[in-house]
C-alpha cells in the first residue's frame, strides 16, 4: 500500500499543471502540497517505509523536485495571501517528507526537519521571488517605454498641428483683407488654408491612432532633414518670412535628424507668431567636428518669453531643451545682434552613432 501512495503527487502532477490557467499557479502548488502532505499522513498511519525501499525513495526525490518546482512557478506568478499559504504548503511538505522513513523522537528530529526543509525550500523561494522581481521590472520598463512614447507622440502633435494651424491663422486674416481687392488670391489663400488643415487633421488622426494603440507600434518614420524644404516651401507660401535652408550634404543619426526637424519648426511657428513683421529666416545646420551645429535666426525680434512655456500647457522651445539635452547637445534661444532672435542648438554626433566628419 505504501508503495502505491509514493507515486501519488507525481500522478496529480499533470493534470495539476495543466489546470494552472484556470485555478492559477498559486492553487496549484497548494493542491501539490495538501497532496504531499496528505501522503506523508497516511504513511504515519500505514507505517513508515524502510530506508533501503529503493522506489519509494526515488519517487520521494522526484516528487520533492516536483514541488520546489511548484513553488518557484508560483512565487514567480502570483502575489498575495493565497500564494503566501501556498508556499508554506508545499515547503511544509518538502520538511515532514523525511518523516516517512522515521518517527519524531526528540528536539533533535525536529530541528533536523527544520533544517533539512529549509536547505531546500528556501532557495525555492528566494528564486521564485527573484524572478517575480525580474518579471515585474520588465512590465515596469514596458510601461515606462510605452508612457515616454505617448509623450513624445504629444510633442509632436504640438510642433506639427500648431505650425500648420499658425499657418492657417495668418492666410485667414490675409484672405479677408484680399476678398475685398483681390478675389482671385483670396480663393488661392483660402486654398491654402484647406490644404493645411487636411495636414492638421491628419497629423491628429496619426497621433490619436497611435496613442489608442496596445503595442505603440506601427509609428511611421520621424521626419527628418529631407523633409525640411518642404517645410519651408509651405512657411513662405503662407504669406511668411522667406525660408533660407543650408544643411549637410554627409548623413547624420536619425534621432539628430528628427531633433532638427522639430527644432525648425517649432522656431518657425514662434516666429509667424511673435515676430509677424519678420520679413527672412535663416536656417543654417553645419557639422563642426563631432557635432551639428543648428542655428535659426529671423530678422524680426520675438516680444516677450518666447522661448518659454505657453500657458495652458504647451511644450514649445522648453519641451525640445529636455530632448536635446537627453542627446548630450544644448539648446538656447534669445536675442541676436539688433532686431534679430536665434535660436542655437548644438547636437553632438559621436555619441549618437556617427563618427565626426
Amino acid at each position: 500500500m505504501t508503495q502505491i501512495l509514493s507515486g501519488v503527487v507525481l500522478v496529480l502532477a499533470l493534470p495539476a499543471w495543466a489546470a494552472r490557467g484556470r485555478y492559477g499557479a498559486a492553487a496549484v502548488t497548494m493542491a501539490l502540497g495538501a497532496a504531499s502532505l496528505a501522503v506523508t499522513f497516511a504513511v504515519w498511519l500505514l507505517g513508515r517505509w524502510a530506508e533501503g525501499d529503493r522506489w519509494a525513495g526515488l519517487a520521494g526525490l522526484v516528487e520533492l523536485a516536483v514541488l520546489l518546482l511548484a513553488v518557484v512557478l508560483g512565487l514567480r506568478t502570483e502575489d498575495g495571501p493565497r500564494c503566501a499559504v501556498a508556499a508554506w504548503t508545499a515547503c511544509g511538505a518538502v520538511a515532514l517528507w523525511l518523516t516517512r522513513f522515521a518517527f519524531l523522537e526528540g528536539p533533535g528530529d525536529v530541528l533536523t526537519i527544520f533544517g533539512f526543509g529549509s536547505m531546500l525550500s528556501l532557495p525555492a523561494v528566494l528564486i521564485g521571488l527573484y524572478l517575480r522581481g525580474l518579471d515585474e521590472g520588465r512590465a515596469n520598463a514596458v510601461v515606462e517605454a510605452r508612457r515616454a512614447q505617448r509623450l513624445e507622440l504629444a510633442h509632436d502633435l504640438h510642433d506639427f498641428v500648431a505650425h500648420d494651424v499658425s499657418g492657417m491663422v495668418a492666410q485667414a486674416q490675409a484672405g479677408a483683407y484680399l476678398a475685398g481687392i483681390d478675389p482671385a488670391r483670396a480663393a488661392e489663400m483660402f486654398q491654402r488654408i484647406e490644404q493645411a488643415g487636411q495636414r492638421a487633421l491628419a497629423s491628429l488622426d496619426r497621433t490619436v491612432q497611435l496613442l489608442r494603440s496596445e503595442e505603440g507600434g506601427g509609428r511611421a518614420p520621424q521626419p527628418g532633414l529631407l523633409e525640411l524644404a518642404e517645410v519651408a516651401e509651405r512657411f513662405t507660401a503662407t504669406g511668411g518670412a522667406e525660408v533660407t535652408l543650408e544643411l549637410p550634404e554627409e548623413p547624420v543619426p536619425r534621432e539628430v535628424e528628427g531633433t532638427v526637424h522639430r527644432i525648425v519648426v517649432e522656431s518657425l511657428t514662434n516666429v509667424r507668431r511673435h515676430a509677424p513683421a519678420a520679413r527672412a529666416v535663416e536656417v543654417r545646420a553645419r557639422r563642426t567636428g563631432g557635432r551639428l551645429e543648428l542655428t535659426v535666426t529671423n530678422d524680426g525680434r520675438n516680444p516677450g518669453q518666447a522661448g518659454r512655456p505657453r500657458r495652458g500647457g504647451g511644450s514649445g522651445l522648453p519641451g525640445l531643451v529636455a530632448r536635446v539635452e537627453a542627446l548630450g547637445g544644448s539648446l538656447e534661444a534669445g536675442p541676436h545682434e539688433t532686431e534679430s532672435w536665434r535660436v542655437t542648438a548644438v547636437l553632438p554626433l559621436e555619441e549618437a552613432g556617427t563618427g565626426p566628419a
